[in-house]
């Protein structure tokens, strides 16, 4: 980054800084481990991306939804919970989340703002905690692409109407734009700088935020990006710290995946004094080592390629001597299926290989910190006459782009319910 640019993302950070202030009940990293309440943290958790949204009292706001929501998580020993703050841009595009927050650079949508101060506050009240991400490599909440388009490069791609290809080469320019790292930069100060407007308590003191994450898989999209898109890593991870020294800072990484298979690129953006613990994602399908037809017969190849996965990016972390959390993987219901209550023999068998690395770690005080599967649909109720969102529909753990039902937990999936929340009571009885 140039020196310019990272001189005015340092001078933004300086209007909102303040010293710090650690309390107990900050969860923080010590000698490579999580530790919260005076002892080392565990977990298995969820994303739950619409969570401000869904806390909203405008269009999508379902606050009694939201209550059930989180009493039925916490049932389950669910208490740590993956949110996109919110995304980015005009209304109406093919495959983005709706209501919008940012609207345009540095308008924001107070409803939705609202809305995550009500979801924190309700967080607080259970002890549960939350991962906020504030951008995304990818369309369906805006992210770099619209920064891109703000910035004035043209009209941002769309993957499954324009292609990849083109959405790659549009997306490659974020790190390389000046424009698009201050828009941003000014972004992170305005949301990690709020108080909550419910509970009075500035979001830098409020313990129900778990971490901040600069976003969800940012990527560097080439190999000649890659230098440029680690500096950036760092640069927000310091601008992040300065202005919030109380909470963690994460990538949002999806590991290997999201670094151009450059183990040393993983390395890299995961060893800044700024990032507290390291990020890796596992989609087996979306990598093609399961297709719709063999979800059942290529589980062990899908077990086996995960098992070296975490492998490779818990060597980092014994390297870095930081936690690591799989903090994304989703497996398909049997015979490609989206309706709740459909059979998961596949996915429950393929979570429980996921769950008892956690638990195996807990055992042994290991780097395997925790993980969120993808994701919570809850209660949510697809619509039928829909295979992807619309306006009105409900939010269920599958965004936009993707079909709604495809990686989702419902609350009617009794036997993946029962596996999460066996796995939650091992997990704490280990601690």
């Amino acid at each position: 980054m140039k020196l310019r640019t990272l001189t005015l993302l340092l001078v933004v950070a300086l209007t909102s800084c303040a010293g710090n202030t650690l309390k107990n009940n900050f969860v923080y990293v010590k000698n490579g481990h999580f530790i919260k309440d005076g002892k080392p943290y565990y977990y298995i958790g969820t994303n739950f991306w619409y969570g401000a949204i869904l806390a909203s009292e405008g269009q999508g706001g379902d606050t009694l939804r939201l209550a059930r929501e989180l009493d039925f998580l916490k049932e389950t020993g669910i208490d740590n919970l993956r949110v996109l703050v919110g995304s980015d841009g005009e209304r109406g595009v093919n495959s983005k989340v709706e209501p919008t927050l940012q609207v345009s650079p540095g308008v924001y949508n107070d409803t939705i703002l609202k809305g995550l101060d009500r979801f924190l506050a309700e967080l607080g009240k259970r002890d549960m905690k939350a991962v906020l991400y504030l951008n995304n490599s990818w369309e369906w909440s805006g992210g770099y692409s619209q920064y891109l388009q703000w910035a004035g490069y043209g009209k941002a791609p769309i993957p499954n109407i324009d292609g990849w290809e083109a959405y790659k080469q549009y997306v490659i320019q974020f790190q390389q734009s000046d424009t698009c790292k201050i828009l941003f930069a000014s972004y992170v100060k305005d949301i990690i700088s709020r108080k909550n407007s419910i509970t009075g308590i500035a979001y830098k003191d409020d313990p129900a935020i778990f971490s901040w994450q600069i976003g969800n898989e940012p990527r560097a999209f080439s190999d000649s990006n890659k230098d440029k898109f680690a500096s950036w890593i760092g640069d927000v991870a310091k601008l992040i710290k300065l202005i919030d020294p109380n909470h963690m800072v994460s990538t949002g990484s999806e590991g290997l995946y999201g670094c151009e298979g450059d183990t040393m690129l993983l390395e890299k953006i995961h060893s800044y004094p700024e990032i507290d613990y390291i990020n890796l994602h596992i989609w087996p399908y979306n990598w093609t080592w399961i297709s719709k037809d063999s979800i059942s017969q290529k589980l062990g190849i899908a077990i086996d390629n995960t098992e070296k996965y975490i492998k490779t990016h818990a060597d980092v972390a014994g390297k870095l001597n930081k936690p690591m959390v799989i903090e994304e993987f989703g497996f398909p219901r049997d015979g490609f299926l989206f309706t709740p209550g459909s059979s998961v023999k596949s996915r429950d068998s393929y979570y429980k290989f996921v769950f008892e690395k956690v638990l195996q770690s807990a055992a042994d005080k290991g780097y395997v910190a925790g993980c969120n599967f993808w994701g919570w649909g809850g209660f949510a109720v697809p619509n039928p006459l829909n295979t992807f969102w619309q306006r009105g529909d409900d939010y269920c753990g599958d965004p936009a782009q993707e079909a709604q039902g495809l990686n989702s937990v419902f609350a009617v999936d009794s036997t993946t319910v029962s596996l999460i929340k066996e796995y939650n009571k091992k997990i704490k009885s280990e601690l």
